[in-house]
């Protein structure tokens, strides 16, 4: 599906926000202190210095817990304006170490265009970013396009899970068992305990999702399905709007780019997102 095939070629340049070095070196600047009061800090800045727990429920799979070790103590050094103005600088570098050549205008001009057309109603993240002021650089328009446009299939994603009523820790088992990141990469980048990862399969199982083994049964790979099709599907919303002929041209621009950022070996190979390219 087309949905799918964009978020894929999208994401990795959407993801240097995350994994590039100078994100953290921007972050350390202004007194954040580790990588992940970093992350935390500069994806929810565009909601405003929000509760915690709204993080965590926007979010969906992070243990509340482990929002709460960098929220709100991140808005004590440096404010959510602040943090917008260092991750864009750090992306700004970021790209141009990565692309010392690169050429971004064409790209921009569309991803721009779609994230304009992307839905963001109810919507939160989608919304909070596309409220943000445009850059002027084409490579931080790019970006911004893709921060706009992945938060907005996020959201929706988030959507999908709720109806299938799959909790935060179970939509990660679910992933998981369905041939997602394992059970150890979840939990060192979601910190769900053995106890509370147990209990959610235990629940999984007495509704037939999963069996003893941790293995998806058939109804559980069927609703582990309806999910990403809900998601993609949702998504396409926006990419029915910008147009086939766009949509394909802006898919065969970026993901040449997005490759360059893999190979760069930016992105661990057994990454949380389950990014995995070929």
């Amino acid at each position: 599906m087309r949905a799918r095939d964009l978020w894929k070629a999208l994401e990795p340049f959407h993801a240097i926000t995350y994994f590039a070095p100078e994100t953290r070196q921007a972050t350390d600047a202004l007194g954040l202190k580790g990588g992940w009061m970093s992350y935390f800090a500069c994806r929810s800045a565009p909601l405003g210095p929000v509760d915690p727990a709204v993080v965590a429920a926007v979010f969906y799979n992070f243990h509340p817990s482990m929002v709460a070790r960098a929220l709100p103590d991140a808005w004590g050094y440096a404010s959510p304006a602040h943090v917008l103005e260092a991750r864009l600088t750090a992306v700004d570098k970021a790209v141009r170490r990565i692309f010392p050549d690169g050429s971004f205008e064409r790209a921009a001009e569309l991803a721009r265009h779609a994230a304009e057309v992307a839905p963001v109603a109810g919507r939160p993240l989608a919304a909070a970013n596309a409220a943000l002021d445009w850059p002027s650089e084409p490579h931080l328009v790019l970006w911004h396009a893709t921060a706009v446009l992945r938060e907005s299939r996020g959201d929706g994603h988030v959507a999908a899970l709720v109806a299938a009523e799959l909790s935060p820790c179970q939509a990660l088992i679910t992933i998981s068992a369905a041939g997602g990141p394992s059970k150890e990469v979840f939990q060192l980048n979601r910190r769900w305990s053995d106890a509370e990862w147990a209990e959610a399969s235990d629940d999984l199982c007495s509704r037939g999702l999963l069996d003893a083994s941790g293995a998806l049964t058939a109804d559980g790979r069927a609703l582990r399905q309806q999910v990403e099709d809900t998601t993609d599907a949702l998504a396409d919303q926006g990419w029915r709007a910008l147009g086939d002929d766009l949509t394909a041209e802006l898919h065969d621009v970026v993901r040449p780019l997005s490759a360059v950022v893999m190979s760069a070996g930016l992105l661990p190979p057994d990454n949380p997102m389950g990014l995995r390219w070929s």
